[in-house]
């Protein structure tokens, strides 16, 4: 990213950071709630069991769909990076300290949306089975969904094609 307005969060990161904190602040009350009256492991065995339920119940196609989507930008910013000889995602991310923070913004704007899509259908679902709000549970959705895709196949796509452009020393698709 290195034109000047991409350098700037816009809406829809700004949106998905906000809900993100409002959604792990109210995990954190439901979580010490459980904890105050005992029914921790409750909790926990609940939030492990409904995760392997949503893949079955309405809207499971989200789990086909979401990471689906988040896989088509990681693709496009994956060729964008080997364009820009620029190190594979999850690498900078782990190794750069210097570029994690621009690295990290450049995923969130890229699917902002796909996560907002994910917390936006995770709370129908949660409205449709338990008949009420699970934050924390909907923020993991959505982000396991939306986001881990996206941190899995961007570097490999830069990969790959570095190395297919260095076999066929041609140009970058």
């Amino acid at each position: 990213m290195t034109d000047a307005n991409s350098q700037e969060l816009g809406i829809l990161p700004k949106l998905v950071i906000g809900l993100s904190i409002l959604l792990i602040a109210a995990g954190v009350v439901i979580a010490a709630e459980a904890i105050w009256y005992g029914m921790i492991m409750a909790v926990i065995e609940r939030i492990w069991s409904s995760m392997f339920e949503r893949s079955r119940g309405p809207l499971s196609f989200r789990f086909i769909l979401q990471p689906a989507m988040a896989a088509i930008v990681a693709i496009r910013d994956g060729l964008k990076d080997a364009r820009a000889g620029r190190s594979p995602y999850f690498w900078a991310l782990a190794d750069n300290s210097r570029e994690r923070v621009e690295r990290l913004r450049e995923g969130l704007i890229a699917t902002a949306r796909i996560i907002l899509l994910g917390l936006a259908m995770d709370a129908i679902y949660q409205f449709l089975v338990f008949k009420t709000f699970y934050p924390g549970e909907a923020l993991i959705v959505a982000l396991l969904l939306c986001f881990m895709p996206y941190l899995v196949i961007r570097g490999p796509v830069t990969r790959i094609v570095r190395w297919q452009r260095g076999a066929t020393s041609g140009k970058i698709p």
